[in-house]
């Protein structure tokens, strides 16, 4: 079957599902495959659960009534999705970087959507399946899509962007992120970077953060069409306030626009411009901007100050990186309070700079006053202790002590990687 007659049946069932466990009636499921998981030996499930169709691998299963076979389902699936893509027309503003892809793509949204029918990646879907999945969801009256692209290897964005074929594209920033695949920050700028020669090749339009080198430096010589912002004489930012929520003063030809925003951290000004900046581009007034920045609440343990019944919480626990955690900790010394505690989990996916690293964050702790720091995960074990911090070998241990032992009320900064699970904290504090 090609993916012409495939897309025709995707029209009249364009609910796309990857997962047997969660079939919905009349879907489309991809029996995909991976190094612990293959959908083939799920697919009698699907059908039997309801699913219209299911797309499985020639190699795998034998084809049936409602079963199609192919050479390759996720390459299927990535076709699938590019052939939509195109047959919509609708344009599309690719958002990566080490740090603050969520963030902005959410704020980007927020703002768009006054003005236009969008359609951005949900939750973390922003790799090789996660793109094409983002997608097909797209309705075919979608105006903007807005498609966050993630990697932790050199090609990947490329990858992603031959799936999406981005018209607009823009890069948050570069830092020590997925250093494991990228073997250093060189390599994750060229891996960024991927996003930026795609655009200028196919006559996109960039939006470059002028303030930043790094990013500036991605932009291939014979780009056409490039914005750029945070500079003298272009659109620039200054933080008035951020000694919680971020407060900035936007300069914006001879006038000066303050957006308010429930975001915590200096480190998400630049967020909060490239929003204003796509917006501006967009067609969208600086005063609607405004009110779509200030009405916006980060959710999904990104940047969230949480109020419980006994602490002030700042809530990162979503991902972290070197880069982030210094980040974040800089934010929260800021920030003066006499109550102050600290509560980290390690930092994944840094491969051989892993120690390194986690000792970097150590010393930098021990230059602040702050008595109350614990620290989560084997990669932090020997420079906390060491440092005569608190260590738990995971966020169970913690949580069990927090239960038998609870924190005294305190302004707390819970900072980690995904994989630690953090967020749990939250049920005891």
């Amino acid at each position: 079957m090609n993916i012409n007659t495939l897309y025709k049946i995707y029209r009249d069932h364009p609910d796309i599902s990857t997962d047997s466990r969660s079939i919905r009636q009349g879907c489309l499921f991809f029996a995909l495959k991976g190094e612990k998981f293959n959908g083939n030996a799920f697919v009698g499930d699907a059908i039997k659960k309801g699913a219209y169709i299911a797309i499985a691998d020639k190699k795998d299963c034998p084809a049936g009534e409602k079963i199609i076979t192919v050479d390759d389902v996720l390459l299927t699936l990535q076709q699938l999705a590019t052939y939509h893509r195109r047959a919509c027309r609708f344009r599309i503003l690719a958002i990566t970087g080490s740090n603050g892809k969520t963030t902005t793509k959410e704020l980007c949204s927020s703002v768009l959507r006054l003005k236009h029918k969008v359609f951005a990646t949900g939750g973390n879907l922003n790799n090789h399946i996660g793109v094409p999945l983002t997608l097909l969801s797209m309705k075919p009256d979608t105006e903007i899509g807005i498609v966050e692209m993630g990697a932790n290897h050199p090609q990947e964005i490329t990858q992603l962007c031959n799936i999406a074929q981005p018209d607009y594209g823009l890069i948050t920033n570069i830092g020590k992120a997925h250093l494991e695949g990228f073997g250093s920050i060189e390599g994750v700028a060229r891996a960024k970077g991927e996003l930026f020669s795609y655009l200028s090749l196919h006559k996109g339009t960039i939006f470059a953060n002028a303030g930043d080198d790094r990013i500036c430096g991605l932009i291939p010589d014979a780009s056409k069409n490039v914005v750029l912002y945070n500079s003298r004489g272009t659109i620039r930012a200054e933080v008035r306030k951020s000694d919680l929520f971020l407060v900035l003063d936007v300069h914006d030809k001879g006038d000066i626009i303050t957006l308010k925003s429930k975001l915590v951290g200096k480190y998400n000004t630049e967020n909060i411009l490239a929003a204003y900046v796509v917006g501006k581009y967009f067609g969208i007034t600086a005063q609607k901007i405004g009110k779509a920045i200030e009405a916006y609440t980060p959710a999904n343990n990104r940047s969230q100050y949480i109020r419980t019944a006994r602490h002030e919480i700042i809530l990162d626990a979503y991902n972290a990186n070197p880069t982030s955690m210094i980040q974040a900790l800089e934010n929260f010394f800021a920030i003066k309070r006499t109550d102050s505690l600290i509560i980290l989990g390690e930092m994944l996916e840094l491969g051989e700079s892993s120690s390194r690293e986690h000792q970097a964050v150590i010393e930098r702790l021990k230059k602040e006053p702050v008595k109350h720091v614990i620290c989560v995960g084997q990669n932090f074990k020997t420079p906390a202790k060491s440092a005569g911090y608190n260590w738990y070998p995971d966020v169970g241990s913690l949580q069990s002590d927090l239960e038998r032992s609870p924190l005294k009320a305190s302004f707390i900064l819970i900072k980690g990687s995904r994989g630690n699970k953090l967020e749990k904290l939250m049920e005891v504090l």
